[in-house]
C-alpha cells in the first residue's frame, strides 16, 4: 500500500501535468461516473490528503481517488506507451494537450463538490505532510485509546494521516518499542517523540525516488522487509509477524532485543513463515 510520501509524490506529478490546463480528454470508467464528461474544464490543482488524492476541477468539482493496495496514477507524454497495466484495469483517464494521466486499479473513484470534500476526508487526523499538521492533536488522538497496540493506532488514519505499514515498523524501531505495546504504556518522553519522528521520516522522503529511513546509502530501512537479517543496532535476527489494523493483517517487523514490549512468540499463529530476505514493498 502506498504511504503518505508516495501519495504526496503522485499528487505532485499530477499537479505538474494537469494544473492550470484545460482537459481535452475525460474518461471515468466506473459505473456511477460513466456519463460524466469533464472535457473543457480547467484543472485547478491536485492535492494529497493523507493517502487520498483530490483533483480539483473548475465548477466546484473534485475527483477523489484512493490507491489502497495496488492502485496507481501514471502520467504519459504524447505518443508514449501506457505501461501501468492492461486496459481493463484503467479506471480514469484525464488528458490535456500534451499529457495524459491514467488511473489504474483505483478502488475508490468518486466525483463530489469541492466544497464537500470533508465528506471524503473529514474523518482523517492531522496530515503529516499537510498544512493542517498538528503534533499535539495527533498524539492526543493516539492516546485516546490507551489499550490499543501502537502499530494498529499508527495505521489508523483517523489518528494521524500518512503512516503506512513500512513507516509503522520503522517508527516503532526508532522508538525502541514493539508495535504490540499498548499506546498508553509508552513512556512520556517516547510519546512526545512519536509525532516528531513520524513527521521527520515522511518529510525526508516525500521528494526521494527511493524511500530511506536510515540515512545510509547501503541500507534503506532498519527493519521493514528484513526478516532473518541482523538488526542494524545489535545484530539480533529481525522477526516478522502479522498484526491487524482493524481491517486486515499486515506483516510487521521488529528486533526482539532492541525493542521492548509484547510481541507474538515464535511459532504462534501470528508468526509468519517467510522466504529469506523478502524485498520491501509498499
Amino acid at each position: 500500500m502506498p504511504e503518505g510520501d508516495s501519495v504526496w509524490q503522485a499528487a505532485a506529478r499530477l499537479h505538474r501535468a494537469l494544473a492550470g490546463r484545460e482537459l481535452t480528454r475525460s474518461d471515468l470508467r466506473v459505473p456511477r461516473l460513466a456519463t460524466v464528461d469533464l472535457t473543457g474544464r480547467t484543472v485547478l490543482d491536485v492535492t494529497a490528503r493523507g493517502k487520498h488524492l483530490l483533483t480539483r476541477v473548475e465548477g466546484d468539482l473534485t475527483l477523489h481517488s484512493h490507491l489502497r493496495m495496488d492502485g496507481a496514477w501514471k502520467v504519459f507524454g504524447t505518443g508514449q506507451r501506457w505501461t501501468g497495466g492492461p486496459d481493463h484495469q484503467i479506471r480514469a483517464i484525464l488528458g490535456v494537450e500534451d499529457r495524459t494521466a491514467v488511473g489504474y486499479r483505483l478502488p475508490v473513484l468518486e466525483l463530489l463538490g469541492t466544497s464537500e470534500e470533508e465528506k471524503a476526508v473529514g474523518h482523517l487526523g492531522p496530515d503529516l505532510l499537510g498544512p493542517d499538521w498538528d503534533p499535539e492533536r495527533a498524539l492526543a488522538n493516539l492516546l485516546a485509546d490507551p489499550g490499543r497496540a501502537l502499530g494498529e493506532a499508527l495505521l489508523d488514519q483517523r489518528n494521524l494521516a500518512g503512516v503506512g505499514n513500512v513507516y509503522k515498523s520503522e517508527i516503532c524501531f526508532l522508538l525502541r518499542v514493539t508495535p504490540w505495546l499498548p499506546v498508553g504504556a509508552l513512556p512520556a518522553d517516547l510519546a512526545a517523540r512519536l509525532p516528531v519522528v513520524a513527521k521527520k521520516l515522511l518529510e525526508a522522503n516525500r521528494d526521494r525516488p527511493q524511500r530511506n529511513t536510515t540515512g545510509h546509502r547501503t541500507q534503506d530501512l532498519f527493519v521493514y522487509g528484513r526478516a532473518r537479517r541482523p538488526c542494524p543496532r545489535c545484530g539480533t535476527t529481525i522477526r516478522v509477524a502479522d498484526q491487524g489494523d482493524g481491517s486486515r493483517e499486515r506483516p510487521t517487523y521488529w528486533c526482539p532485543t532492541c525493542q521492548t514490549g509484547p510481541a507474538p512468540a515464535p511459532g504462534s499463529p501470528a508468526a509468519r513463515r517467510i522466504r529469506p530476505h523478502p524485498r520491501p514493498t509498499d
